[in-house]
């Protein structure tokens, strides 16, 4: 017999060190209160631009973007494997950073969240916050983990060849996670044990950088900006595993949603089979947003300019060049080769919506309750403008779906802005932002 007692959403557990916590959204809040649906963002990043063939090869039809504005848009032979989700996505057309075409070509993923003036970037010059951390900033409380940050390649990379597209507050690169065991361990194995070795690990890894430091410091004037840099990515990356040790702490109390979790394959692996690889990577993020784990995800699929692992996924696929190559092409065959990619990754995206769409909150499906942001730093290769974009999901934030919007060339920013308020972030503006998009999937 179910109870009758309804619990405050004010009420909070008493966790570790008495500290306060709010409870998940229970059933005997009330539906007023069950109704305030998590609202989640999944931003993902491919490298080198899309498939937008010359029209002197007659391959149009392989192009990325559809060759009609508007609802009478028809999907490209590179996007059909995703046409049963017309009614759930959009192509937006014209999208542009404004600081774009004055940076270093290869700093497409390192602006691409977040708009930054990165001209010509050197060592110990920084990012500024990007647009999946910012939702982290202001759901953080409401997750056992602020965001989840995941890469095929993992870590930072480097300027102008990043390996992460998620920058914090103070614009430094975080580390993003590639391994499913590691991530899976991270978001579903959150026991005292595992926190306390981890915890031990970190005071070790503490010291070490501690004593590195003062020596730097001695050595300040020999060291250069390089080095600098490193050390600072370094303690990013420690601030980064120290902020999720507190967060699963904090939460040890609250038990995680049942969920089955036999279908993963958590030693799939980045060399491995590509598509095996992707599809579980978007099976632990579509069951982290399914436990409210975390409301904020970014995802580099590929890196820039031939680095990492990455590179070498069309070869595996059967085609005959790698993906910074195909990028390039000039020739009617390479530029197929590289429709053919975006197709298989089409295909891959099309698997994430479909299971974002088989999770039900009460109100919906993940993806009606999610926005998921899909697109690449540059159009064709190194071409800073008209950037490939894709929103799909957010139908219970308002948006209008099923278009190939273009209203001529659009600050990327202000999209981003449209984002963040249907998310219910009320902030005036990120980036080099003027305002929000009119007239558009997020005001139809």
């Amino acid at each position: 017999m179910a109870s009758s007692t309804k619990i405050k959403r004010r009420t909070v557990l008493k966790g570790i060190a008495g500290a306060a916590l709010p409870l998940p959204l229970l059933e005997a809040m009330g539906k007023d209160v069950v109704e305030d649906t998590p609202r989640r963002f999944c931003a993902m990043y491919t490298a080198n631009g899309m498939s937008l063939p010359k029209d002197q090869h007659g391959i149009n039809d392989w192009s990325w973007f559809p060759t009609i504005d508007g609802k009478d848009f028809k999907f490209g032979e590179s996007t059909k494997p995703l046409e049963a989700f017309r009614k759930q996505l959009s192509f937006m057309g014209g999208m542009y950073h404004s600081a774009g075409p004055k940076a270093d070509p290869h700093t497409c993923s390192d602006m691409w969240l977040t708009g930054a003036k990165l001209h010509d970037p050197e060592p110990g010059t920084y990012n500024s916050v990007a647009l999946d951390q910012v939702v982290a900033q202001h759901t953080k409380q409401y997750c056992r983990q602020p965001s989840l940050v995941l890469s095929v390649d993992a870590g930072v990379g480097f300027l102008s060849r990043t390996g992460t597209i998620s920058y914090n507050a103070q614009g430094k690169p975080i580390p993003a996670e590639n391994n499913p065991r590691r991530i899976f361990d991270r978001l579903f194995r959150g026991d005292q044990q595992s926190i306390e070795v981890e915890r031990e690990q970190l005071k070790k890894r503490i010291k070490l950088v501690d004593a590195v430091l003062d020596n730097a410091r001695a050595l300040n004037k020999r060291l250069g900006k390089s080095d600098r840099q490193k050390m600072e990515q370094y303690l990013t990356s420690l601030d980064e595993v120290e902020s999720r040790l507190i967060a699963s702490e904090r939460w040890i109390d609250i038990p995680l949603k049942k969920q089955d979790h036999t279908h993963l394959n958590l030693a799939a692996s980045n060399a491995g089979e590509p598509a095996e690889y992707y599809r579980n990577m978007f099976d632990l993020i579509a069951l982290a947003f399914d436990a409210d784990i975390t409301r904020s995800v970014a995802f580099m699929l590929n890196r820039e300019d031939g680095m990492g692992i990455s590179d070498t996924f069309p070869l595996k696929l059967g085609l005959t060049r790698t993906h910074h190559s195909l990028s390039h092409a000039g020739d009617k065959d390479g530029q197929l080769e590289f429709a053919k990619y975006d197709k298989f990754l089409s295909e891959q995206l099309a698997y994430f919506f479909n299971r974002l769409n088989e999770f039900q909150d009460h109100n919906g499906s993940l993806l009606d309750n999610s926005i998921v942001l899909y697109g690449s730093g540059c159009s064709t290769t190194h071409y800073p403008k008209n950037l490939p974009t894709m929103v799909v999901g957010g139908s219970n934030m308002g948006l209008k779906h099923g278009v190939h919007w273009r209203d001529g060339d659009t600050l990327m920013c202000n999209m981003y802005l449209s984002i963040l308020h249907s998310l219910g972030i009320q902030i005036d503006q990120f980036g080099d932002s003027t305002g929000t998009l009119n007239n558009s999937i997020f005001s139809a």
